[in-house]
């Protein structure tokens, strides 16, 4: 990929992030990403394939994101627990703005199916990642059960970026995983 696509799909992710679905027009992305003025625009002609390369782009960099990371042993509710709360952490803390820009495409895209495919796909991913831990650590019904964990998961992340960084993760992470295996 170009730098000077990647630099505009970064900046114009963290506008997302930072100010809302909103802020990202070509010329914000621009002078976000220190390129000269319609340089987004040669890559992207309309808002909308500027959102949607934006959309395509976070679920590639996530991939990316997790195939480069030491998936952790789980074997045990514990050890999900650990991870599960490790990974909400770090969705609401270093990759807070990130967090922020899916939940905000995800509402933008939810009337469009272009938009919305590579959100889905991407969650798809996770579900079947989780689903296999969860009948890994002998949950009945893991694929049920995944929805719940899902759930939770999602309400803690949207509650930690949006009203209570500080809200704590372990706690509704482990009532969640318990209830999976009940």
């Amino acid at each position: 990929m170009s730098s000077t696509r990647a630099r505009a799909l970064e900046a114009a992710l963290e506008l997302v992030g930072e100010q809302g679905i909103r802020a990202l027009t070509h010329a914000r992305v621009d002078e976000r990403a220190g390129l000269p003025k319609g340089s987004t625009s040669n890559w992207f002609r309309t808002r909308d394939a500027l959102i949607t390369g934006v959309v395509t782009w976070m679920a590639e960099s996530e991939r990316e994101d997790f195939a480069r990371a030491d998936p952790p042993v789980i074997e045990t509710p514990e050890q999900l627990i650990d991870a599960l709360s490790g990974m909400v952490a770090s969705e609401t803390g270093p990759f807070a703005a990130r967090t922020r820009a899916r939940y905000a495409l995800f509402v933008e895209s939810a009337g469009n199916p272009n938009l919305l495919q590579p959100l889905l796909d991407q969650r798809a991913v996770y579900v079947e990642w989780a689903t296999a831990l969860l009948a890994g650590i002998g949950a009945h019904s893991p694929s049920e059960a995944v929805r719940t964990l899902m759930a939770a998961s999602d309400g803690i992340t949207l509650h930690r970026v949006t009203i209570d960084p500080d809200a704590p993760i372990r706690p509704v992470i482990e009532r969640t995983v318990h209830a999976c295996l009940d």
